[in-house]
């Protein structure tokens, strides 16, 4: 404990290994709720502590940079850092790390986990089978839309989008692609084609997945204009960031039936409250933010958190760091 003299604050016991390797090597507190820590608690610890290891839903703005007198390095247990304040990070010479290259396997799982319960029902059945009305075999209420044969379109492809792709292989799905890089060699690969058109995509698409990281320019990328381009029977998923899409347009599609429906892992805002408009609808599955959500999953990308912070105070070269250019501010 405290070997190379630095102080960790992990703001979840959610990966006890992580935890037990950042022990061997500095003096560490854990946030003791399974909740974010407010915002005056991460002040406090940015103020005190060389290390924050955080969480997707842990809002590191400027005014926690800011105020942070030891910080060296925040080290996000997650890809997105849409929770943290980089530029503020940067200007203070704090190091920003992240864990890429670990959930996009997972996070495939599930995104065709989430296509195939929303095109066949099989929430809403499940829920009818409960509730003891399933008396007779008789399948007509339950007809669903088939998933193998069809048109995938990936709203992103990075990573996750990728590994979507390469099952969508095995459904005998035609996949497009909309992303601002063509991928060339993805495409011969995975036998995909770049669409450079968002509304060309969501015209042809019979499912549309969301995979694009939340910054300002995808903020609510799929809107009203983009979800009146979809097909009457066509599914929505994402799996991204709530707010890429635009959830009043989203109701207004669902509830209106210009599209069959939409299965959401990430909502605006997280959690959803119950009297939000999405839960009065029998068209839509929602799930808690649970797509990279495999032990084995997050495991790796606790670990991975906490080697971030172990390089970044030990003076080594970070496995992920979003800002590298941070570390000329670092001596103060």
């Amino acid at each position: 404990m405290g070997k190379a003299g630095a102080k960790v604050f992990v703001t979840r016991r959610r990966v006890p290994e992580a935890i037990d390797l950042l022990g061997r090597h500095f003096d560490v507190e854990v946030w003791g709720p399974n909740s974010p820590p407010p915002r005056g608690v991460l002040i406090e610890k940015a103020s005190e502590c060389g290390g924050l290891l955080t969480e997707a839903d842990d809002k590191v703005d400027a005014g926690v940079i800011e105020a942070a007198a030891s910080l060296k390095v925040v080290a996000n247990r997650g890809v997105g850092v849409d929770n943290i304040d980089v530029p503020a990070a940067t200007r203070r010479g704090v190091m920003v790390g992240n864990t890429p290259g670990i959930l996009q396997e997972s996070c495939a799982d599930f995104t065709f986990a989430l296509m195939l319960a929303a095109a066949r029902g099989v929430v809403r059945a499940d829920r009818q089978v409960q509730a003891g009305n399933w008396t007779r075999f008789d399948p007509m209420p339950y007809v669903g839309h088939d998933v193998h044969g069809k048109t995938l379109g990936i709203v992103g492809f990075g990573a996750i989008g990728e590994a979507v792709a390469r099952r969508a292989q095995g459904f005998g799905m035609t996949v497009l692609y909309y992303s601002r890089t063509r991928k060339p060699q993805a495409e011969d690969t995975h036998g995909v084609r770049w669409v450079p058109d968002l509304k060309e995509l969501m015209r042809a698409a019979d499912f549309v997945s969301v995979h694009v990281p939340l910054t300002g320019e995808t903020r609510g990328i799929v809107g009203a204009a983009e979800l009146a381009e979809m097909k009457p029977h066509a599914f929505l998923i994402n799996t991204s960031r709530g707010p890429t899409v635009d959830s009043k347009a989203l109701y207004d599609a669902l509830s209106g039936g210009s599209i069959a429906g939409a299965a959401l892992d990430v909502t605006d805002p997280e959690p959803l409250p119950l009297d939000d408009p999405l839960m009065t609808l029998p068209n839509v599955v929602i799930t808690p933010h649970i797509a990279p959500a495999s032990g084995t999953t997050i495991t790796r990308m606790g670990l991975m958190a906490a080697r971030n912070i172990i390089a970044a105070l030990t003076g080594g070269p970070m496995p992920s760091c979003l800002n590298p250019e941070a570390a000329a501010g670092r001596a103060r």
